[in-house]
C-alpha cells in the first residue's frame, strides 16, 4: 500500500484489518491509485482466512471519505472510469468476512459508496452522509450505487440527499437503520468496532458467510443497473452541468449551471 492507504492487523482485535483511507489534507477523496490499491487489496482479502473481520476509516477526524479526486476524471473517459470504481465496491460488497465502515466525520459522494457497500455502519454523532452532486458537480450516479443507497437509507432519505442535496445527521441515519450504532467521539468510535469485531469472531464463520452470500444473491439483481445506462450517463458526463461542475470545482468557485 502507499501512503493514502494504511494497513493495520490485529489491533482492534484478533483476525481484524483496518484500512485507513489517509488523505486528511483533501478530506480523503479517493484517486485513482487509491481504488487501484484497494481492488487489489479485497481479492488478496478474500482469500485469507486469518481475516475475520475488515474495518475501513478515514484518518484527520473530519471525514471518512469526501468523495473522488475530480481531475482524475479529466484523465479517463468518465463512464468507464465510474464503471472500473464500481468493480471495486462489488469486489467489496462480495468479501466473505464482515465489512464495517467506521465513520467519523463527512461521507459523502464516493466515501458512501464505499460505506454502502460495507456489511455494518457505525458513526461518531458528528458524522454527517450525502450525495450533494447536484449542486457540486451536475453528474449523476450509477444506478447499481444508488440502488444500495436506497436499501440501507431508505428511499425518502435518499431523494433527500440528491435531490435536495442535502447531508443527513447521524441521528436520523441511525434512526432508519442505516447505522448499527452512534458514538460520541473516536474513542467511542473504537470501542464499539472492537466489541462488533470480539462478538463476530466468537460466530459461526459458516452461518456468516453462508448469510452474506444469500443477501448477496438477492440484492444484485434488484440492484442492477438499467441496462440503457451507459447512454444515460454518457449524456450526463459529456453534457454541460458536467463540464461546468468540473471547471468550478477545480477553480474553487460555485457552479453556474444551466437550467
Amino acid at each position: 500500500m502507499t501512503a493514502d492507504l494504511l494497513i493495520d492487523r490485529d489491533r482492534l482485535g484478533p483476525g481484524v484489518l483496518e484500512v485507513t483511507f489517509n488523505r486528511p489534507e483533501r478530506r480523503n477523496a479517493f484517486t485513482k491509485a487509491m481504488y487501484g490499491e484497494l481492488r487489489a487489496l479485497w481479492e488478496q482479502t478474500a482469500a485469507d482466512r486469518s481475516v475475520g473481520v475488515v474495518v475501513l476509516r478515514g484518518a484527520g477526524g473530519k471525514a471518512f471519505a469526501a468523495g473522488n479526486e475530480i481531475s482524475d476524471f479529466l484523465e479517463a473517459d468518465a463512464v468507464e472510469y465510474e464503471n472500473w470504481i464500481r468493480e471495486m465496491f462489488d469486489r467489496l460488497w462480495s468479501l466473505p468476512q464482515v465489512t464495517i465502515a467506521a465513520i467519523d466525520g463527512v461521507c459523502v459522494g464516493g466515501g458512501l459508496a464505499v460505506a454502502t457497500h460495507c456489511d455494518l455502519r457505525v458513526a461518531t454523532a458528528g458524522s454527517r452522509f450525502g450525495y450533494p452532486i447536484a449542486r457540486t458537480l451536475g453528474n449523476a450516479l450509477s444506478g447499481s450505487v444508488l440502488y444500495r443507497c436506497q436499501a440501507i437509507f431508505g428511499e425518502s432519505l435518499t431523494r433527500e440527499m440528491l435531490l435536495a442535496s442535502r447531508l443527513v445527521a447521524a441521528d436520523r441515519a441511525h434512526g432508519v437503520g442505516a447505522l448499527a450504532a452512534v458514538v460520541p467521539d473516536a474513542d467511542g468510535l473504537d470501542a464499539e468496532v472492537a466489541d462488533l469485531a470480539a462478538g463476530i469472531a466468537q460466530a459461526s464463520r459458516v452461518t456468516i458467510e453462508t448469510t452474506k452470500h444469500q443477501l448477496l444473491t438477492r440484492a444484485q439483481p434488484a440492484e442492477a443497473s438499467p441496462p440503457d445506462e451507459e447512454a444515460l450517463l454518457r449524456e450526463v458526463y459529456g453534457g454541460p452541468d458536467f463540464a461546468e461542475g468540473v471547471r468550478a470545482f477545480l477553480a474553487k468557485e460555485k457552479p453556474a449551471f444551466g437550467r
